[in-house]
């Protein structure tokens, strides 16, 4: 164990969120990482005018000339990036690719920052270095000599800007296919594919300034204090200003009980905070959906007696008849719903169900937001559909200080998306693709996550190129996908340090090492800006400031042009004019998609301008024209339930979650302080009466072994047992370390997310 660990343990955390304990691990970041003192400053210039876009969530800023405008986890990235430890071309060859798979990811981690392209010497079992033209020459080999543009994908993680994505997936369909697998397809999928339906876009309706002006906020299965700490700067003002703020998680995560702002010189010297959630919500995992439909009856069952009553009517008629279709239907479904089926399946209460129904009809502005604990569930379409049928049925969408808001993960997976990093594209985006760029686009379906996995395994997909990410550990069913990708004849992963990825390879494989974010960009000398999209669709620009961990370094940008270049050939696109000059992509941008209209002046802008979002402005982008109510039965022959009938109440349902400690699958440290855990990672948090019933203690090792019901024995072994406030039936723990026990086939109902919050698995005292 690396010696800046502190020694496992297991000890209750009493603090707020926040505060001193945050600074305190912002230093110990730094030093662990070897950040040179001059560096130090680069942390001043995150998230302002003048500087660079924070790599790590997709969080908006507010302030653009706060020297602290950071936090804990986007300083540990910005650390993580800025590092002074290097894998050099000395590292591969000390070590075979074999030696290196035993390491931790933790300690892949920590060898430092990639210096050179390398390339797979499967004579050796080790990578060795290889020149830029010949890198591009050996996948431009791969890619022409495969039967068809089909048997190659293309993943695109969160990290990648504006510019690089739509350069990369103009590349791609250039070369002929629409197979995009990207991050989006394992977290916000069901957002996207299930908000189009009810309101036009899978986006945000608010923008920060809506925060300032509701009254009630509803947080569904997030963790702000670990996966997006700025969003507690918005919600302590929030607090203070009196706006009611429900936390609905299985987790009562420290987050939203309290907080102490590290801008806040008063509560930092008087070690005081803010109570953030003032009412707790403890739906069972995968019960979401009938939770949300429960309130929405209850709401239906008020406005029904108001209405008897000759009251005040509770839902917003005039909204519902001039801007809603499907009501009629909607409220039917609602009023013949059994409370015994709704209580059953989300664990809640019907007196519980029915007070959070009392605050949100008290709520003259609701925004709800919402993470993964969402989207990541069979049922999670029906979910965030109900959640937006429930939302129109008091007006509360597009108006100011009311509405949606997903609150997206990585910095610029939103962003990627807007570019085109779709395996689904409209046909409208591929027509304007074709009148801007002279070539005709592939017009087949294209692969997304899960789907690449099964085309790679069955051979149908040979050539697996990775913009950014950590695919290897971040899909599911791990056993599976690492052969999926061992299958390849060539992977390709373009990144900043070394991860378990490069190490699960195809046949033929390379290492890219490109620029971070905080990295100056220089393209013919000139420094170049880049820009993202944020989680209420601001586009910002971004200029790094830090010397390049290499001069062998290129931009994602640069490599993309490279590889397109040497791929295509002649072509109606140029490749590298367009990368020489990040302004010209920004300005093809501006030609191929709506909303980008003098893009370059517009971004220059501090704070940069904000996308159009036609529900905003009540106008909906949907098949009726209208707001759409959907109609979403609860199902209850689930999988989950299937396998509770064969092993009854020693199953339990497992959700995969984040440690504090890391971003994404990127470990910075072993502690998630806030939970309790220190210096370890194969924890498991169970409910002390289920540990009860099952005959374990806390302090015991178990193996969790998955019983999905296919045959195939999914495992992840010795794991200490934690007593936890938790449902009951429920268990937590981190991934990529579960990421083995998420069956490929289990995938939310109209986006083929994986589920990895509810994953049926027994606990089994290890050997």
């Amino acid at each position: 164990m690396p010696p800046t660990e502190p020694t496992p343990k297991i000890a209750p955390y009493t603090h707020a969120a926040g505060g001193w304990g945050a600074l305190r691990q912002v230093a110990v970041s730094l030093v662990k990482e070897q950040v040179p003192g001059a560096k130090y400053r680069t942390l001043f210039r995150q998230n302002q005018p003048e500087g660079f876009d924070c790599p790590g969530c997709a969080w908006p800023d507010r302030v653009h000339t706060s020297t602290f405008e950071f936090c804990e986890n986007g300083a540990k990235a910005v650390a993580a990036e800025a590092t002074g430890k290097r894998a050099t071309p000395a590292l591969f060859a000390a070590h075979s690719v074999t030696q290196l798979l035993a390491q931790s990811d933790y300690e892949l981690e920590e060898h430092g920052r990639l210096t050179e392209p390398m390339v797979y010497d499967a004579a050796t079992d080790t990578y060795r270095p290889i020149g830029w033209e010949a890198a591009y020459a050996l996948v431009a080999q791969h890619l022409q000599a495969l039967p068809s543009p089909d048997a190659a994908a293309f993943y695109t993680s969160g990290r990648a800007s504006n510019e690089a994505s739509f350069l990369y997936q103009l590349f791609v369909r250039a070369y002929g296919t629409n197979n995009f697998p990207d991050c989006s397809n394992m977290c916000h999928e069901s957002t996207s594919r299930g908000l189009p339906v009810t309101v036009g876009v899978g986006k945000a309706t608010v923008t920060l300034d809506d925060l300032q002006h509701c009254d009630t906020l509803l947080l569904f299965g997030q963790n702000p204090a670990t996966n997006h700490p700025r969003m507690l700067g918005e919600l302590r003002e929030c607090a203070k200003r009196g706006v009611t703020i429900v936390a609905i998680n299985p987790l009562r995560e420290r987050g939203l009980e309290r907080f102490t702002s590290p801008q806040s010189p008063t509560e930092m010297l008087t070690m005081g905070s803010t109570d953030i959630a003032s009412v707790f919500v403890r739906p069972r995992l995968g019960g979401d959906q009938a939770l949300i439909k429960g309130v929405a009856k209850r709401v239906m069952e008020r406005d029904d007696a108001a209405r008897e009553q000759g009251a005040e009517r509770i839902l917003d008629t005039a909204f519902i008849a001039s801007d809603c279709a499907g009501f009629d239907a909607f409220a039917a479904d609602l009023r013949a719903e059994s409370w015994e089926v709704l209580e059953q399946a989300s664990g809640v209460t019907r007196e519980e169900i029915a007070h959070l129904a009392e605050i949100y009809i008290r709520g003259r502005a609701v925004v709800c937001t919402w993470g993964m604990g969402l989207t990541q569930h069979k049922n999670s379409v029906a979910s965030v559909q109900t959640l937006s049928n429930l939302m129109m049925m008091r007006g509360n969408i597009g108006r100011r200080g009311a509405g949606l808001l997903p609150v997206r993960g990585h910095s610029n997976v939103q962003g990627n998306r807007t570019m085109g990093i779709e395996n689904l594209p409209s046909q409208a985006f591929l027509d304007r693709l074709e009148r801007t760029f002279g070539f005709h686009p592939p017009q087949a379906p294209g692969l997304d996550v899960v789907q690449t996995i099964e085309a790679m395994r069955d051979g149908r997909v040979k050539v697996f190129f990775g913009l950014g990410g950590n695919f290897a550990m971040a899909s599911p069913d791990s056993a599976v996908t690492w052969e999926a990708l061992r299958a390849c004849d060539l992977t390709v992963h373009v990144a900043t340090k070394l991860n378990r990825s490069h190490l699960i390879h195809g046949r033929d494989a390379l290492i890219l090492p490109t620029l971070g974010r905080t990295e100056i960009d220089l393209q013919g000398g000139v420094a170049q800006g880049v820009t993202v999209e944020d989680s209420v669709c601001m586009v910002h620009l971004s200029y790094g400031i830090n010397a390049p961990a290499s001069e062998q370094l290129r931009s994602e940008t640069a490599i993309v042009a490279g590889i397109a270049q040497a791929t295509l050939g002649s072509h109606p696109v140029d490749w590298q004019w367009l990368a020489a000059d990040y302004a010209r992509i920004r300005d093809a941008i501006a030609q191929a998609l709506p909303g980008f209209a003098d893009f370059n002046a517009r971004v220059a802008v501090p704070g940069g301008f904000h996308l159009d979002t036609p529900a905003r402005e009540r106008r909906w982008s949907t098949a009726s024209g209208k707001a759409q109510f959907v109609v979403s039965p609860i199902e209850t022959d689930t999988p989950i339930a299937r396998a509770r009938v064969l092993h009854g109440e020693r199953l339990m349902v497992l959700m995969t979650m984040r440690s504090h400690d890391q971003y994404n699958t990127t470990i910075y440290g072993l502690n998630d302080r806030y939970r309790g855990v220190f210096g370890q990672r194969r924890v498991v948090f169970v409910h002390a009466e289920d540990l009860r019933m099952l005959g374990l203690d806390a302090g015991e090792w178990v193996d969790l072994v998955g019983v999905w019901g296919d045959g195939v024995e999914r495992r992840a072994d010795r794991f200490l047992l934690v007593a936890y406030d938790i449902p009951r039936g429920c268990i937590a723990a981190y991934y990529p370390e579960t990421n083995p026990l998420v069956p490929l086939g289990s995938r939310a109902d109209g986006s083929g997310t994986p589920t990895s919050k509810s994953i049926p698995v027994l606990l089994r005292r290890s050997a």
